[in-house]
């Protein structure tokens, strides 16, 4: 599993020849770096006396965060398995009319499963943008740019996911599917820049 690899050695092979890790696992990575330091912001908030007023919602922040880190991390993996199950399509066989079309089959809905999963991660890193916004403005002032860079994050884990939606949609001959799919693309990408241009304005060096 990619998420069991160190550091190091995520890194390494991520730079290999090897196809995955690839963008929709970089992008899930992203996100759950985002949840984590969003996290990160609200606990160095909690037991602090000048920010007692608000310790309740930081406590709230962290148990969303820790859901939505850990989702995003199962992510990583899911975004590689996708990617492998629509490669095994490829390679089913295509003899005879039967055989042609079961695989054609197999392909488009393989297809359709690895847009489905980094649609997945966009949405839940976009959903982390509130908590970015709330840390950046209640948490820990001495921790405010990490905050901001939790927002900077999500947007790029975001923007990234949606890219593998868009060229697995390229693919796909299901028009409704495609349409549908695109909707929701369009909106998160609009959502997610504005929401990160609003969370950096609040930042104040």
């Amino acid at each position: 599993m990619l998420v069991n690899k160190d550091i190091v050695d995520f890194v390494a092979t991520t730079a290999s020849n090897e196809p995955v890790p690839g963008g929709g696992s970089i992008a899930a990575l992203s996100g759950a770096l985002a949840a984590a330091l969003a996290e990160m912001v609200a606990n160095l908030t909690i037991g602090k006396k000048k920010y007692v007023e608000v310790e309740s919602e930081m406590k709230g922040i962290v148990e969303a965060l820790e859901v939505k880190r850990q989702e995003l991390i199962e992510l990583i993996d899911k975004d590689a398995s996708s990617f492998d199950d629509v490669m095994k399509a490829f390679k089913l066989p295509k003899e005879t009319d039967e055989e042609k079309a079961a695989r054609s089959n197999a392909i488009q809905e393989g297809t359709k499963y690895a847009a489905s999963v980094p649609l997945q991660t966009a949405k839940i890193a976009y959903s982390i943008m509130e908590y970015s916004k709330i840390v950046v403005e209640k948490g820990n002032t001495n921790a405010v740019t990490d905050g901001a860079v939790s927002a900077m994050m999500a947007r790029t884990a975001v923007l990234s996911a949606l890219m593998n939606v868009k060229i697995n949609l390229g693919s796909i001959k299901d028009e409704k599917f495609v349409e549908d799919m695109t909707v929701e693309v369009n909106e998160l990408e609009v959502a997610a820049i504005k929401a990160e241009g609003e969370i950096l304005s609040l930042v104040k060096l």
